[in-house]
């Protein structure tokens, strides 16, 4: 332990650096001194092996514990000491825990050592099965379909195995020949100091196969792009901006990887005559003076076609019916949210001689019989 240099003061951080302090420190130092950025140089391998020899243990929320309170004497036993850490072992020790912990910071790494092909990851080939990309899909709807639910056709642009070539994207009567780079692994290795390290093969792209004669329907890629059409269901009750989710309807993976997902968002055209309020329906309906004033019986509408309405006399501008369950059904749900009818009183611009002699009658005979008038003319006359 004499002479070894502190874990902490390697990396350059304070003992109560936080893991992303940690990792950030560790992939800056390890992109400085990795040996293949300096070929030759004893040095920097050598200070490559103590930063990431520091990295294993402190980015171990076990090791770092031994660490911190025994220091390097934690390490004493070797793999077998408490939280223990045998460099000679190579990352990981006892179990590849260590190489777990390194993996995902090695494969940035080396993807900048080594340019894109680096990607295939530490130790790994370049092509792993991926999942195919997630696709949107913008859906209109009617105010009606969305309260009641219905199912829509649509046409979508997706990429999908070629039918000349099933997907192989060599011509008809051929077939893809083992890459003679790689001998068919997808990926070259060699070693560099203490590490044998592999980067995907520049000639195949990973593949581990080249393509001579190429489908030319796809040109080799063994997807075409077709107008796919699919049914999708909209539920009762949704509502702009929410959106439905096809499994599986989104691009082909590749390599034997899944498809993605296909999303529908939503949007609800607006209705003439109804807004939304959550799963309630709003309404306003116009009525007459005459009406307002000496009460009637109006059909109003809701989703469900027209009701009879009862306006009770005296009915004052701005006053809100309430129809129960006549609203929009509940997304999932069995029950309904509410219809509610606004009415407002029409006040006519024109008066034939006739109406405005009764007006003017109505209003001389009428007096001060307006208690809301007298009210607020009492008001007023406090505060001035």
């Amino acid at each position: 332990m004499a002479g070894k240099r502190d874990y902490y003061e390697l990396l350059g951080v304070a003992r109560t650096a936080t893991p992303e302090d940690l990792k950030k420190a560790y992939r800056k130092l390890a992109l400085q001194h990795h040996p293949d950025k300096n070929p030759g140089n004893k040095a920097a391998e050598e200070k490559f092996k103590e930063i990431s020899e520091a990295y294993e243990v402190l980015s171990d929320e076990g090791k770092r514990r031994a660490y911190d309170q025994f220091g390097h004497a934690a390490n004493a036993a070797g793999a077998g000491g408490p939280g223990g850490f045998d460099f000679s072992q190579g990352f990981g020790g006892a179990g590849g825990q260590g190489f777990s912990n390194l993996n995902d910071i090695f494969g940035d790494i080396f993807s900048e050592v080594f340019g894109a092909g680096g990607r295939g990851g530490f130790g790994g080939r370049g092509s792993r099965a991926a999942r195919g990309s997630d696709l949107r899909y913008n859906m209109s709807v009617t105010f009606e379909e969305a309260a009641f639910g219905c199912e829509k056709q649509i046409s979508i642009p997706r990429e999908s195995a070629c039918k000349s070539c099933g997907g192989s994207g060599a011509k008809s009567g051929t077939q893809a020949e083992s890459c003679g780079t790689c001998r068919g692994s997808g990926e070259i290795r060699f070693q560099q100091g203490f590490f044998t390290l592999s980067k995907t093969c520049p000639d195949c792209g990973g593949q581990g196969t080249i393509i001579k004669n190429k489908c030319p329907d796809c040109r080799g890629q063994g997807r075409k792009t077709e107008n796919v059409r699919l049914v999708v269901k909209v539920p009762a009750g949704i509502d702009s901006g929410q959106r439905l989710k096809l499994r599986g309807e989104g691009e082909p993976g590749s390599n034997g990887g899944p498809a993605g997902d296909l999303y529908v968002v939503i949007e609800v055209a607006a209705h003439p005559l109804f807004k939304r309020d959550g799963y309630d329906v709003l309404c306003e309906v116009p009525i007459s003076v005459t009406q307002a004033a000496l009460g009637a019986e109006i059909d109003a509408p809701t989703l469900g076609g027209t009701v009879k309405l009862k306006i009770p006399a005296g009915t004052q501008p701005s006053k809100k019916f309430r129809l129960k369950a006549k609203g929009i059904a509940h997304l999932n749900g069995s029950e309904r949210g509410d219809h509610f009818v606004t009415v407002s009183v029409e006040i006519p611009q024109k008066l034939s001689t006739e109406q405005r002699q009764l007006l003017e009658r109505f209003a001389s005979i009428s007096g001060e019989s307006y208690p809301e008038a007298q009210s607020f003319m009492k008001k007023m006359k406090d505060w001035f």
